[in-house]
């Protein structure tokens, strides 16, 4: 003889369920506080799994310091350029070549000898001139040496945009005329074949570099009114 089958009560289930359940967490009236830790726990692991937590990196947005670098670099042309335009109309020493100098002597007016005694072309000082003695980089014998040497200081980075363009005017004690091709120079890319022409950098590369500041910042306007 076939047993008969039970059927399934869903509310005698649940009520069984429901009592194991607040077993679990209270036993007697005392909250069981092991396992509702241990519940608590396994909820945060499987949030964590699912919602990808820990596989996330966090970076800073990159453009930020690239736009402060370009934000810095418009404010130091748009300081030096006025003044290097005045200087032009009174000794024919381009603005442009001023400005690519300054910024590639004093990388931006950020290295000491700019920003701490308003040295912006690393001029020397000659005797009975105020100077600091500060170590650099030069290129001797086809490699470029570390060396101390004294540079000129000044009170202002005006003085120092003054003192390089009457260089020019002026030349050195020994040839007047040292710099007359710079001084002559109609336009950028003479003016900076000059500047290595007429000895003023050791660089072999000099001329290329001021060339290339020039171009690529658009600083030949600045020679034209």
């Amino acid at each position: 003889m076939a047993k008969r089958r039970r059927k399934f009560n869903w509310q005698r289930t649940f009520k069984k369920w429901r009592r194991q359940f607040k077993g679990f967490f209270i036993v007697r009236g005392h909250l069981r506080w092991f396992n509702v830790g241990l519940v608590l726990l396994a909820s945060l692991i499987i949030w964590l799994a699912v919602s990808g937590v820990g596989n996330k990196v966090i970076t800073p947005p990159k453009d930020a310091p690239v736009n402060n670098v370009v934000k810095e670099h418009k404010a130091f042309i748009k300081e030096v350029a006025p003044y290097a335009q005045q200087l032009q109309q009174r000794t024919h020493v381009l603005a442009s070549l001023q400005i690519a100098q300054a910024i590639l002597e004093s990388d931006w007016g950020t290295s000491t000898l700019s920003s701490k005694y308003h040295n912006y072309f690393g001029v020397k000082a000659s005797a009975g001139e105020p100077g600091v003695v500060l170590s650099t980089q030069e290129y001797v014998n086809d490699r470029y040496e570390t060396v101390n040497a004294r540079f000129r200081t000044y009170p202002n980075w005006q003085a120092s945009f003054t003192a390089h363009a009457q260089l020019f005017v002026n030349g050195v004690d020994w040839d007047a005329n040292k710099y007359a091709d710079v001084l002559v120079a109609t336009d950028y890319r003479a003016g900076a074949a000059a500047l290595q022409k007429d000895g003023y950098a050791t660089d072999p590369g000099y001329t290329d570099k001021i060339i290339a500041i020039i171009e690529k910042y658009h600083l030949d306007r600045y020679d034209h009114g």
